[in-house]
C-alpha cells in the first residue's frame, strides 16, 4: 500500500539518449571542447545534462561543504573498531562457489598447510601471468617482488613463532593506485602523476601493515577516478573476471578485479560517485563506502575532498567487515575523522531480521533493467521471510541531487589537477580530457548551487531514514556492459550507459551516508547483479547485517578467470 507521501512525490530521474563517441570521432570533440570553440557547444551539453535546469532551480536551503554527519564532540586521538568484536571465523559456507576467504588463510598458515611466502611467490607469478593473458587481466599495474617477498618471510617467521599480528597477517591484500603506499609511487591510473615512490603510507595501508596484511602491489584504477567502467587507456582497462570482454566497473577497478579472480581476498578501493560499489556489484564481490569521516582519507590524492571515501571490497561479508574494523576510526592525520562515534561491528552478524524496516521507493527501485529488478526483488522476498518489512518511502529531488553530485565530484577534480593541467592535460585519455573540460567551465554559482542541493538531499534522506532503518535500491541500472574494442586505445564517452550505471551510486556519496554492495544473484548472461543498501549514519554493522543474510541466500558461481591461491 503506497502512503500519500509517495504518491505526490513526482519521482524525476529519466533515462537519457546522448550520443556514444570512440576514436576520431571522440579525439574531434575533445579538441573542440579544449579550444575556444567550446562557446559553440557547451550550452547545449549544459542543457543536455541538466546543468542549466539546476541553475534555474531556487534553492533556498544554505550549502554545505562537508557531510559531516556527527554533532558530537569530536575525537581527541586514534580509535579502532573493540578487538573483542572482530569477526573470530567466517561464516559458515554458501552453496555453490567458495571464494578463499581471510579466515582460510589464516587456517591454512597455521595448519602448516602453507606459509606466507608460498602464497607470496605464487600471487606474483599469478600477477605477471594474468597480466599475459588475452585479454590481460589488469588488476594489479605495479608490484615490487622485493617487498612482497619481504614481508611475506616476515609473516611466515611470526606465525611459525606464535606471535601473528593478527588474522590477517600474511594474507594478500591489493591497494587502489589512489592511495600511497610504501615504495610505490601513486600515479592515480595516469601517464604522469606519480614519478617517484611514495615516502609514507596512507593510514588504511598503515592499519593493514599494522596487522600484518601481505600488500602484493598496486591495482588499477580509473585514470583519476573520474569515471565508473573502469576504462583505463593509459595502463590497460581491467577486465571482469566473470566476463572479460565486459568492464569491472570503476574507479575501483582493479581492487574488484584482483578479488574475483582470487588474487587477494580483501583489496583497499576509493569511492566518490560509487567507485567501490559498482565495480563490487559487476564483479560479484562486496564492497562498502562508510559514512563520511568514517576512514581516514590521509594518504589519498586529493581529488574530490566533499564526497571521497575509502573503504574495503571484498569477496564475502566476513571479510568486509573485518577489513572495515581495521581500517576504521578516528585519526590525528585527518581532522575530519575525529568527527565520528567510537567505530563497532556490534550486531554485524545478527541473522534474524525481525522489526528491520527497509524503505523502498520503487518508481527509484524499478528504474533499472528488467533482470536487475527481477534479481533484486528476489532478495528483497527473501529479506522478508526473514523477518524485514518492507515500507513505501518517496524521496525527492534525486534529479537536483545527481546533477549537484556531477558538479561537486567533476568541479572538485578540475580544481585539483588544476596545477597540472596546462602541461599534462594531453597526456589523459580523450575521456577524462573531455570531462575535465566541460568542468572548468563550471562557475563558483554552479558549485554553490550544488552544495544548496546538497543540503536539501541530506534534509530529504534524514527524513526517510527517520521512517526505516535502511533504503534498499539496485547498485546499478544494468550489468557489467561489453568493453566496445574502439574505447581501449583513447577512451570513449558514452554518457546514456553513465547514467545508467550511477542512478542509485551518487546520493550516498552527496549525502555522507554509508552504503554497501553485495552479491545477489546473476543474470541468464551470468553476469553479477548486485543490492545497495543506504543507512543511517555511522551504522555500518546494519548494512553488513542485510549484506550476510544476503549472502546466506543466494549460490555463488565461479568466475571465468579464477587463480586459486590455496592448496585443495
Amino acid at each position: 500500500m503506497r502512503n500519500n507521501e509517495t504518491q505526490k512525490t513526482q519521482y524525476d530521474l529519466k533515462s537519457v539518449k546522448l550520443p556514444y563517441l570512440a576514436g576520431f570521432a571522440l579525439r574531434l570533440f575533445v579538441k573542440i571542447l579544449e579550444s575556444p570553440l567550446r562557446i559553440l557547444l557547451i550550452p547545449s551539453l549544459f542543457q543536455k545534462s541538466g546543468i542549466a535546469w539546476l541553475r534555474k532551480q531556487k534553492i533556498n536551503e544554505p550549502p554545505t561543504f562537508h557531510p559531516i554527519r556527527y554533532k558530537g564532540s569530536p575525537a581527541s586521538g586514534s580509535a579502532a573498531v573493540p578487538e573483542n568484536e572482530l569477526p573470530t571465523q567466517s561464516a559458515p559456507p554458501a552453496t555453490g562457489f567458495n571464494f578463499n576467504t581471510v579466515h582460510d588463510f589464516a587456517k591454512a598458515y597455521r595448519d602448516g598447510i602453507i606459509t606466507p611466502e608460498d602464497v607470496a611467490i605464487r600471487v606474483l607469478d599469478i600477477i605477471e601471468a594474468s597480466n599475459s593473458t588475452k585479454p590481460p587481466l589488469r588488476a594489479i599495474i605495479a608490484v615490487d617482488h622485493d617487498d612482497v617477498m619481504k614481508q611475506a618471510r616476515e609473516a611466515s617467521k611470526r606465525i611459525k613463532e606464535g606471535q601473528a599480528l593478527s588474522v590477517l597477517d600474511g594474507v594478500p591484500v591489493a591497494v587502489k593506485d589512489e592511495v600511497d603506499m610504501v615504495p610505490y609511487p601513486t600515479t592515480v591510473g595516469t601517464a604522469f602523476l606519480g614519478k617517484y615512490p611514495c615516502k609514507e603510507d596512507s593510514t588504511v595501508v598503515a592499519r593493514m601493515r599494522a596487522a600484518g596484511a601481505l600488500l602484493i602491489g598496486k591495482a588499477n584504477m580509473h585514470e583519476i577516478g573520474i569515471g565508473v567502467t573502469g576504462l583505463n587507456p593509459i595502463h590497460g582497462t581491467p577486465r571482469n573476471p566473470y566476463a572479460p570482454n565486459n568492464y569491472t566497473g570503476g574507479s575501483s577497478s582493479g581492487p574488484a578485479a584482483a578479488i574475483a579472480a582470487g588474487l587477494c581476498p580483501v583489496s583497499i578501493g576509493t569511492d566518490g560517485g560509487g567507485s567501490i560499489r559498482v565495480p563490487a556489484s559487476f564483479c560479484g564481490i562486496v564492497g562498502i563506502k562508510p559514512t563520511f569521516g568514517r576512514i581516514s582519507e590521509h594518504g589519498a590524492a586529493p581529488l574530490c575532498w566533499s564526497v571521497a571515501h575509502i573503504g574495503p571490497l571484498a569477496a564475502t561479508v566476513t571479510d568486509a567487515a573485518l577489513a572495515y574494523a581495521v581500517m576504521a576510526g578516528p585519526d590525528p592525520k585527518d581532522p575530519i575523522s575525529f568527527h565520528q562515534p567510537l567505530p563497532t561491528l556490534n550486531g554485524w552478524n545478527k541473522l534474524n531480521l525481525n522489526g528491520l524496516k527497509l524503505g523502498i521507493y520503487w518508481p527509484w527501485f524499478r528504474h533499472a533493467s528488467a533482470d536487475v529488478v527481477s534479481i533484486c526483488e528476489n532478495m528483497l522476498k527473501q529479506f522478508e521471510s526473514m523477518g524485514a518489512g518492507l515500507q513505501d518511502i518517496a524521496i525527492p529531488d534525486l534529479e537536483a541531487g545527481r546533477i549537484a553530485h556531477t558538479i561537486t565530484i567533476a568541479g572538485e577534480m578540475a580544481q585539483a589537477l588544476n596545477y597540472v593541467y596546462d602541461d599534462h592535460h594531453k597526456e589523459y585519455g580523450a575521456d577524462v580530457r573531455m570531462n575535465l573540460a566541460l568542468a572548468r567551465t563550471f562557475t563558483a554559482r554552479d558549485y554553490i548551487q550544488a552544495q544548496r542541493a546538497r543540503t536539501r538531499m541530506i534534509n530529504n534522506f534524514n527524513q526517510v531514514l527517520e521512517q526505516v532503518d535502511v533504503i534498499v535500491t539496485p547498485t546499478t541500472g544494468l550489468p557489467a556492459p561489453v568493453i566496445p574494442e574502439a574505447a581501449l586505445s583513447s577512451g570513449e564517452s558514452d554518457l546514456s550507459t553513465l547514467i545508467e550505471i550511477m542512478r542509485f551510486a551518487t546520493p550516498a556519496n552527496l549525502t555522507g551516508l554509508p552504503a554497501i554492495s553485495f552479491p545477489v544473484g546473476y543474470n541468464e548472461a551470468e553476469l553479477p547483479v548486485g543490492m545497495q543498501v543506504i543507512g543511517q549514519a555511522w551504522q555500518e554493522p546494519t548494512l553488513f547485517r542485510l549484506a550476510l543474510a544476503a549472502e546466506k541466500e543466494i549460490r555463488r558461481k565461479r568466475p571465468q578467470v579464477y587463480y586459486d591461491l590455496l592448496p585443495e
